[in-house]
């Protein structure tokens, strides 16, 4: 699986890092696979606490002070929560500490994160260990049940919730476990709340919304479609849209999927967001296509095109508590000009 010199450097890395966990018990996994960490000055009372998650549960003992998010977009909670984690694994924008402009307000004076990869063969396993973490954060993730029990000798690891697909927790659900974890339950749902308050309000200002069915795909290797597991979609529903009705038949249970040339009419909603890598290229290609070109959706242009490698496109994908306000204030005026009944209406350019 690894070459005989990173084999050892790993060996090395793990006898460190257990012998450092081993002599502490200040947190632990509840299958007994969890390592400790040294005890805060001043004790949380919210301590202990135990999350549950795809591969059992796990017991948090006492307030975490060495963070590392594995979770693709878990370092968004936890800075919303007030706290900055050691680690965060970077996925999208390239961004210093893996932090987007959305919440870089929240670092303070803190050091920035160390910034991990997931090079497509899972955590990087010697630098997390490296780090010296107590609480791993795993939530917006697909850990395996190897990836877990290996990073479970280091620190408590919360993974991905059982109730949803792998990269499908709601970025409400997201916030609540990381709030439980870090014994910031109240805040959590704070924060949650405020959020849910921006849905509301815009939402109330556009009531075609909740008349309009809408979808979120990208041409990517054809044509693929975000499910309704997918926090992307769930932007939508949680605007008032409706997702069309076979689409989770046709994707699976994954959080979403190519769908073939004959399903092409999925595609045919009162709003469609593009998530594209050149919206002008993409939109040109796709309108050739006679099969897309012909749907409503496509001649009266109720479309949304978002740039992906942009700071707009990367807040669309991450759908975290602080990544949605940012994302709100743009997407929202582009989807009430697609929907507003008018096919001479042009759906603006996102805000700066």
């Amino acid at each position: 699986m690894l070459g005989s010199l990173r084999g050892t450097r790993l060996a090395a890395a793990l006898a460190s890092a257990l012998l450092l966990f081993g002599t502490v018990a200040a947190c632990g996994s509840s299958d007994g696979s969890g390592a400790g960490s040294e005890k805060p000055a001043a004790a949380n009372k919210a301590f202990p606490v135990t999350i549950a998650h795809k591969y059992g549960s796990t017991t948090v003992k006492a307030e975490p002070r060495r963070i590392v998010t594995v979770g693709l977009t878990d370092q968004d909670s936890v800075l919303a929560l007030g706290k900055v984690p050691v680690g965060t694994t970077e996925w999208l924008g390239g961004y210093q500490g893996a932090i987007g402009p959305w919440a870089t307000g929240k670092l303070g004076d803190a050091t920035t994160p160390t910034v991990l990869k997931d090079t497509g063969t899972g955590p990087q396993t010697e630098k997390i260990a490296a780090l010296h973490p107590d609480l791993i954060l795993a939530v917006y993730g697909g850990l395996t049940k190897a990836q877990y029990t290996t990073l479970s000798k280091f620190a408590p690891v919360v993974a991905q919730p059982k109730e949803y697909n792998d990269f499908g927790v709601p970025w409400q659900k997201q916030t609540e476990i990381i709030g439980k974890a870090l014994g910031q339950e109240a805040r959590a749902t704070s924060v949650v709340n405020g959020v849910e308050a921006d849905f509301k309000a815009a939402a109330a200002k556009n009531p075609a919304f909740a008349k309009s069915k809408g979808v979120v795909a990208t041409p990517y290797e054809g044509t693929f479609v975000f499910g309704s597991q997918d926090p992307r979609s769930r932007v939508l529903t949680d605007l008032g849209f409706t997702l069309p009705s076979d689409l989770d038949k046709v994707i699976g249970d994954e959080f979403g999927a190519n769908i073939s040339k004959e399903r092409t009419d999925l595609l045919d909603t009162d709003a469609i967001v593009w998530i594209a890598g050149n919206p002008a290229e993409d939109e040109a290609k796709l309108h050739k296509d006679a099969l897309y070109g012909d749907l409503k959706v496509a001649r009266q242009q109720r479309e949304v095109y978002i740039k992906e490698s942009s700071d707009y496109g990367n807040s669309v994908s991450f759908v975290t508590v602080l990544s949605l306000p940012y994302m709100l204030d743009r997407l929202v005026p582009q989807l009430a000009a697609a929907v507003d009944g008018d096919p001479a209406t042009k759906v603006p350019a996102p805000a700066a």
